[in-house]
């Protein structure tokens, strides 16, 4: 470690914010060492919260359907299923009108959102999205956006781009899983309903990272996943305005989403019940607002300060190597007052490529002799990956969250500096098209069953 990066550690050592299952995971190396885990994979799926792990295991025994049963333990259920709807609602500052609809995740949300617009009313999207809020807007033939070379005048764009045409939705992220960088919803959503369109909001990777509100911001509908947001239980939510919700078809036909059937007709439930047909995840549900509640014990500066602060002394590490390049969609600008603008903010996120090294191999490598977890590949952002002049191969991207801590971040640094210094101390080699450890001797624990090495050519989040 240089002197400055010395300098940086001593005064800016960070522990974590909330405890974590896997917290001190003992992980084997390929050198036959044993180390705890670096997970530096928040961004595709978030460790559970030890609160909520703690919240199932107490709530499970009394697990049954909801709705229509008459036992206790199904009464207990429908009761927590509903208070979960309202605890999640409260989280995002909802409106008191709006809807919270249980969803399997981000993508499911935003799919159902694509089924309420009105007929014939046009979408707006960017084309630096996520997969989930690119494909339901695409596969309706709707207007994509290309981002400007900064922010400012990307806002410009949307801007007049709504002013042209009646759109009828504007449908952004939050935040960017790829550069982790901000977009400022709320000057966008008086941008949206100055020219009388609504506004959408990707949140599956803002939510786990700032406190937002649906009232305060003005945004009408905002999707997120639990597995992101520290409840990897298999449920995610659409919040949002009612009106489009309650017209639109239902979204999956089957029971809880009725009222009355007939053998050629049926009467459809309103509300969040008509688009929740069948029986609702119960125990994702109040995982997710088990979540919310436990992040919300977290003051909204602190959460900030504390990714804030990982974040610049991972950048800080990496300017130091210089075959390491990070990913931006947008340079900070400096305006005339002096002042860096909004592309400077972002949340614990930091994608990069090493010089002449696959991305895929580099993580390998991170994994094997490290004991380090990162995601490579292109994030299921595939567009953005383009825009950014990164090959097929991808790049490699480090996300932290309450749970991390400045050793983890230290650890990547230094693993990179190994790398670059000594090179491999294994072979690696492509298995079924992904970089794996040649006769990898680490151990799978048997509950997983055999080593797997099928891999998504989405290499999704």
């Amino acid at each position: 470690m240089t002197e400055s990066m010395t300098a940086f550690a001593t005064t800016q050592c960070t522990d974590s914010l909330l405890p974590v299952v896997g917290a001190g995971l003992p992980v084997p190396l390929v050198t036959g060492a044993t180390v705890p885990y670096a997970n530096l994979d928040y961004a595709a799926s978030a460790p559970a919260l030890r609160a909520v792990a703690e919240h199932l295991a107490t709530a499970l025994p009394y697990y049954a359907s909801v709705h229509r049963g008459a036992g206790y333990a199904s009464q207990v259920s429908t009761a927590l299923l509903e208070n979960s709807r309202l605890c999640i609602g409260r989280f995002l500052g909802s409106r008191e009108d709006d809807l919270v609809v249980f969803t399997r995740n981000t993508t499911d949300a935003l799919n159902l959102l694509a089924h309420c617009v009105p007929l014939g009313g046009s979408v707006l999207y960017l084309d630096i999205e996520h997969h989930a809020n690119l494909l339901p807007w695409q596969r309706r033939g709707d207007v994509v956006l290309e981002a400007a070379p900064t922010l400012r005048e990307t806002l410009a764009d949307v801007e007049a781009a709504l002013a042209a045409t009646p759109t009828a939705l504007l449908a952004v992220t939050g935040a960017s899983n790829v550069t982790g960088q901000l977009l400022p919803i709320r000057e966008l959503a008086e941008i949206a309903h100055r020219h009388g369109a609504r506004i959408a909001v990707d949140a599956a990777q803002l939510a786990p990272h700032r406190r937002f509100s649906l009232t305060e911001s003005g945004v009408d509908y905002l999707a997120l996943s639990g597995h992101k947001l520290y409840a990897p239980y298999g449920a995610g939510v659409l919040v949002g305005r009612r009106d489009w919700l309650d017209a639109a078809p239902e979204y999956l036909a089957g029971g809880g989403a009725v009222r009355e059937v007939g053998t050629t007709e049926t009467d459809w439930a309103v509300g969040a019940a008509r688009h929740e047909g069948g029986t609702p995840n119960v125990l994702g549900a109040a995982a997710l607002a088990r979540a919310c509640e436990e992040l919300a014990t977290v003051g909204g500066a602190a959460l900030a300060a504390h990714e804030d602060t990982l974040r610049r002394r991972l950048l800080a590490g990496f300017a130091e190597l210089p075959e390491v390049s990070v990913l931006r969609i947008w340079a900070a600008e400096e305006g005339a007052d002096g002042a860096v603008d909004e592309a400077d903010d972002a949340i614990g996120v930091v994608s990069f490529t090493v010089a002449g090294l696959h991305a895929g191999w580099v993580a390998a490598y991170l994994s094997a002799e490290h004991g380090i977890g990162v995601r490579d590949g292109r994030f299921c952002a595939h567009p953005l990956l383009a825009k950014l002049g990164i090959p097929g191969d991808g790049a490699i991207r480090a996300s932290f969250g309450v749970g991390s801590t400045s050793a983890d971040v230290d650890r990547l640094i230094g693993a990179l500096r190994t790398l670059l210094a000594e090179g491999a101390s294994w072979k690696y080699e492509l298995v079924d098209g992904r970089y794996a450890p040649v006769d990898d001797p680490r151990p799978i624990p048997d509950f997983a069953g055999p080593r797997s090495t099928v891999s998504s050519p989405c290499q999704a989040d």
